[in-house]
């Protein structure tokens, strides 16, 4: 799972992190982590989010479910199929090729086996076995790890990764993994979920891609509003 970050000399302080997580909580409260156990679930769940709202998503995967009640019907059933019922989300002929083949190796016994198994491996092994399987990247592997599994990992989606480098956390020009190499291990283990779920909020409601709403930032204070009237 090894990501070339930046070049030295970007990154906050864990203090400064700190004090943003505090503000976030302030506006938004503190989001309750409950991992889920579903980790078949979360792969599909987090598979469906891609390129499209968080709306439609949830639409898709409950249609998903709806039409294949179990993970071994997903997996005995066409892709044409499982890309009708997963139409709402989006890029549904490329997603459906992965929810099949995912519930396929993992729907069985040996499947179940294998994703028990990842709650007892270190982060970053659990990472490079996640990351192996069809369909799935950084993101998807942080997201399932963080909130199916509870593990100490920072996701940086489009908000995150939206957010960070206008704050200057990390270059403009940064792609999402390395903002993730950055920030993943300065931002402290017990707020990882926090921050991170309230960052996603805060980027869907207020430090919005295309006019983000400054004058109500609970964050304007601590905003370098790197690239603010651009779109990065």
């Amino acid at each position: 799972m090894r990501t070339r970050a930046p070049a030295a000399g970007w990154g906050p302080t864990r203090r400064t992190i700190s004090r943003v997580d505090a503000l976030l909580r302030r506006a938004y409260g503190t989001p309750e982590a409950r991992p889920t156990g579903d980790l078949l679930g979360g792969l599909v769940g987090t598979i469906l989010s891609q390129h499209t709202s968080a709306a439609n998503s949830r639409r898709a995967y409950a249609n998903l479910r709806r039409r294949f009640p179990q993970w071994e019907a997903v997996a005995r059933a066409s892709e044409a199929a499982i890309a009708e019922a997963i139409a709402v989300g989006g890029l549904a002929r490329i997603k459906s090729k992965w929810i099949r083949q995912l519930a396929a190796n993992l729907s069985g016994a040996p499947g179940r086996t294998w994703l028990g198994d990842l709650e007892r491996m270190p982060v970053e092994e659990a990472m490079a076995q996640l990351r192996a399987l069809p369909g799935v990247g950084l993101k998807t592997a942080a997201c399932v790890l963080l909130f199916d599994l509870g593990k100490p990992i920072f996701p940086v989606d489009t908000h995150v990764h939206r957010i960070a480098r206008r704050m200057g956390w990390a270059p403009p020009e940064a792609s999402a993994e390395a903002t993730f190499a950055v920030l993943d291990p300065l931002v402290p283990p017990g707020i990882k979920h926090s921050l991170h779920v309230n960052l996603v909020r805060h980027g869907r409601e207020v430090c919005l891609a295309r006019r983000p709403r400054c004058a109500i930032c609970p964050l304007e204070g601590s905003c370098a509003k790197v690239g603010v009237g651009t779109i990065i």
